[in-house]
């Protein structure tokens, strides 16, 4: 764009490019016989009182003044409007871009050179407990889609000199402001100077939620398993950046990204560390059980069923023989149809209203399976296998990775329909080659465990004491 020197022209480019807008105000006001500006803002963004009280009322009353600064028109300008911060502009591009920050133009008639006062109107809904991720113990804050507000937040928890919030500006048309956040004190130098490369090579026209960054910043595009995690919840991110961990805090949504991640970070919670020690272990096992649960139990009663009978007790065989005894489809189809209805289900409650979306599950599973199972389509140990995983499913504390099981679940019951426990194995062993592949800039996503870390599994398989730990785990987010 033309950078342009004389107010004429300025304000013209700014009329063409922005004027046929309802909201575009552009006010030409005459403070003294030889003194003139132009008052340029977007009314929809702005506060008007403010542009109003505190920029043109100070204008009016200061008009006796002004015929000893008629030269000097920005000069007089800063002395008389000291209260609202400003910015000297001298082009016509720079003025675009803050008006549509709801920034107010006043822009003198003589000079080349021009005011721009930040007088926006911040619309923003009220902090509210996090939805998506429900507590038991603990704050009860969650973050807001307005960025300023959700760096309070963190600034509430870290009352830290090190704490810093990096901006970055990304997207050709949304502009949309992102805060690399992390404790200089703390973060791996190497893991930032990655972060900072990788959001600078963004070449998107639009960023409206941090997904569209994750997509474009992640290490493995094609694998089902996240390599960056989102919440809601401040005092999860204020305890990541407390063990070396960076967050993204993007404007226009409350989920804040945070990394590198590991494999077993995926089963650890908030709330294990607003329980005693033994009680968030216990219930971490019991996380890592449900995600095994999840991928072995439909896999295993596929492959039991359809080609190793001999592995169950003669009564168990029995009763599974005269349930499936009428059912038309083999084992494996018969999971496909149970598994990919209750897939549908579940997309339908989420959907749906929120009274709606229970009246579904509900009539789903109680009223669908019964249905099936009386007509003779589906076995009852089928209903049991499928609401067992899909029960497991849902004890994953991160949304994400629940999706990553039940990817991982359909791949497991293609390989022993095809080939019984051997599938099984199959899969197995290509799922721990993929997992142990995965970098999470350039953290091993199963660290502490391959590699092996030993002084890191304080934290991993068990939550030792406090007084054990002694400090937070973070020596490995410094190696590649």
């Amino acid at each position: 764009m033309l950078r342009v020197n004389k107010a004429g022209l300025i304000v013209e480019e700014i009329t063409e490019r922005l004027g046929k807008s309802p909201d575009f105000i552009c006010k030409k006001i005459e403070a003294a016989e030889e003194f003139s500006l132009y008052c340029i803002y977007l009314a929809s963004i702005v506060t008007t009182n403010l542009v109003d009280e505190m920029l043109l009322k100070p204008i009016s009353e200061g008009n006796q003044n002004i015929k000893a600064s008629i030269h000097t028109p920005i000069n007089w300008l800063k002395k008389t409007i000291p209260l609202i911060q400003w910015k000297e502009l001298s082009g016509s591009k720079e003025g675009i871009s803050d008006l549509l920050e709801g920034h107010c133009l006043l822009i003198p008639a003589r000079g080349n050179t021009y005011l721009s006062y930040d007088v926006s109107n911040e619309q923003f809904r009220s902090i509210s407990e996090p939805t998506a991720e429900a507590s038991v113990r603990g704050p009860r804050e969650g973050f807001v889609e307005e960025a300023a507000r959700n760096v309070a937040l963190i600034r509430k928890r870290l009352k830290n000199e090190h704490l810093v919030f990096e901006p970055f500006t990304i997207g050709s048309s949304t502009r949309t402001k992102v805060y690399l956040t992390y404790l200089n004190n703390v973060a791996s130098a190497i893991i930032l100077d990655e972060f900072r490369r990788r959001l600078h090579s963004i070449q998107a026209d639009s960023i409206l939620e941090s997904a569209y960054i994750e997509e474009w910043i992640q290490d493995k595009t094609f694998s089902p398993f996240p390599q960056l995690v989102s919440t809601e919840r401040p005092d999860s991110i204020a305890a990541k950046l407390l063990e070396g961990q960076v967050a993204l805090i993007t404007d226009g949504t409350p989920m804040v990204l945070y990394g590198p991640i590991t494999f077993f970070q995926m089963f650890s919670s908030p709330e294990d560390y607003y329980q005693r020690a033994d009680i968030a272990t216990i219930t971490r096992w019991l996380r890592m059980l449900a995600f095994l649960f999840s991928i072995f139990v439909p896999s295993v009663y596929i492959a039991v069923v359809s080609y190793h009978q001999e592995l169950l007790p003669t009564a168990l065989l029995i009763s599974l023989a005269a349930q499936r005894e009428e059912v038309p489809f083999p084992a494996f189809l018969e999971a496909i149809i149970m598994m990919v209805t209750f897939e549908i289900l579940r997309e339908a409650g989420l959907r749906m209203p929120r009274i709606a979306g229970q009246s579904i599950s509900i009539v789903g599973a109680l009223v669908l399976g019964q249905a099936a199972v009386e007509a003779g389509l589906i076995s009852a140990a089928m209903v049991i296998v499928v609401s067992f995983t899909a029960i497991s499913n849902f004890v994953s504390p991160n949304y994400s990775f629940s999706i990553a099981q039940r990817i991982v679940q359909f791949s497991f019951m293609a390989l022993a329909g095809v080939l019984g426990f051997f599938g099984i194995m199959v899969g197995l062993y290509f799922l721990l080659i993929h997992l142990v592949s995965i970098r999470s800039f350039g953290v091993k996503y199963m660290t502490p465990l391959a590699p092996l870390a030993l002084a890191d599994w304080k934290d991993t398989f068990v939550r030792f004491p406090r007084f054990l730990l002694k400090r937070i785990p973070r020596a490995f987010y410094d190696k590649k």
